[in-house]
């Protein structure tokens, strides 16, 4: 879009967010999103599946790639993703091919997970619809030793090859993305490790960001000190002449970090209010905007407000909605209302699209079902819509 002003945005106009669903598809939706907001049959579905799948029930693959996995993943493969990756395309939103293989834990699986990471690269380079990829340092390094090193503990022989190695697969995956041009996104994890990965993204972004914004590192606004984190990182660049990628997210271990906290006595890092959360999260968004010649960001976020006020900021620093520094980002599968309208209006817009084998990604599909239901209204948010746009269309 060329023009400074982007089209009003409505993240209400349903006949924008579902234009890419068919009337059978939307009433698939309408079932899944119906038991996706019972708790209790989530609670103890989740539960069936995993023993259905360990057991190999006959057609349980098969219903389960049919309903959940279909709704919140690409496939099982990449060349599975292309017909999706096609689809949002038609309609301006890129995909982001998250790899969600939980893996064993050793050198084979992370080899394994670094190789998928490059094949996505070599997609995104051919596609114009692929802008990032993305990873997760845990799935190709172990956390235990991320931990040690965050902790200043000194490494043995073995544990310093070990992370060595981690550095090294990072590093393939970093240039390779420079090499592409293509960006790629550092996911961020637990507090008790998370110093580390910031500290391998740095390392990444001085070597290899130095026209352009190629390595992101991922700040989780629900801990209290991620902006001041965002803060020192964006000097230090500044002085150093090279570019911060920042994704800006909420979060995704708030129980775990609070458990942990409490275990290993010390305070817990998370905001003691939501309130607290959606505050910092709104002064990244605008640290980063009054910071755009140093700092590209992606707004990862379902948050309409925090949306809306991302589209502000960039009117009042007349920024367009197509400058290739400043992304939204959402889940496949969910908040097509923030999604389709924002591309509709020509805003810079992609999905997450999980992919992997199905029994290999039920772990995160059952996470995501469990946070679904967790987050105060999500589900009855996606489902409402899902049931305006059936109205509206006489189903």
């Amino acid at each position: 879009m060329s023009q400074l002003q982007a089209s009003p945005i409505s993240f209400e106009d349903t006949a924008v967010a579902f234009a890419s669903r068919s009337n059978g598809e939307l009433r698939k939706m309408y079932a899944l999103f119906a038991a996706m907001n019972n708790v209790t049959l989530v609670k103890t579905g989740g539960g069936l599946m995993k023993m259905a799948l360990k057991w190999h029930l006959p057609g349980t693959k098969f219903l389960i790639k049919k309903s959940i996995f279909e709704h919140f993943c690409g496939g099982e493969t990449i060349q599975e993703c292309l017909p999706v990756i096609e689809e949002l395309g038609r309609y301006n939103i890129g995909t982001i091919l998250d790899y969600s293989v939980e893996g064993a834990g050793n050198d084979q699986s992370f080899d394994a997970t670094t190789t998928e990471i490059l094949a996505t690269l070599d997609l995104a380079h051919r596609s114009q619809h692929v802008p990032f990829s993305v990873f997760k340092v845990t799935g190709v390094g172990e956390a235990a030793i991320l931990e040690k090193v965050q902790a200043g503990q000194k490494l043995n022989a073995t544990e310093q090859a070990s992370f060595d190695k981690t550095v090294l697969r990072v590093n393939a995956i970093c240039a390779r993305a420079h090499q592409y041009g293509v960006r790629v996104f550092i996911d961020a994890e637990e507090s008790w490790f998370q110093d580390t990965i910031d500290q391998l993204a740095y390392q990444m972004m001085r070597r290899y960001n130095h026209e352009s914004a190629i390595v992101w590192n991922t700040y989780q606004l629900y801990r209290h000190d991620r902006l001041e984190a965002l803060e020192a990182a964006a000097t230090e660049a500044a002085a150093n002449g090279y570019h911060i990628g920042a994704k800006l997210v909420r979060g995704a271990y708030m129980e775990k970090e609070a458990r942990t906290a409490t275990a290993q006595s010390r305070p817990n890092p998370i905001n003691p209010t939501k309130q607290a959360t959606d505050s910092l999260y709104d002064e990244a968004l605008a640290f980063c905007l009054h910071h755009v010649e140093h700092i590209s960001m992606c707004a990862g976020t379902h948050n309409e407000a925090s949306s809306l006020l991302l589209v502000q900021l960039m009117q009042r620093h007349g920024l367009r909605p197509s400058d290739s520094r400043i992304w939204f980002a959402q889940l496949y599968g969910m908040s097509d209302n923030l999604s389709y309208n924002l591309a509709n209006a020509g805003y810079n817009t992609a999905k997450y699209v999980p992919y992997g084998p199905v029994e290999a990604v039920m772990p995160y599909l059952l996470r995501r079902a469990d946070e679904n239901t967790a987050i105060a209204g999500q589900t009855s948010r996606e489902f409402r819509l899902i049931q305006k746009e059936m109205r509206r269309r006489k189903l």
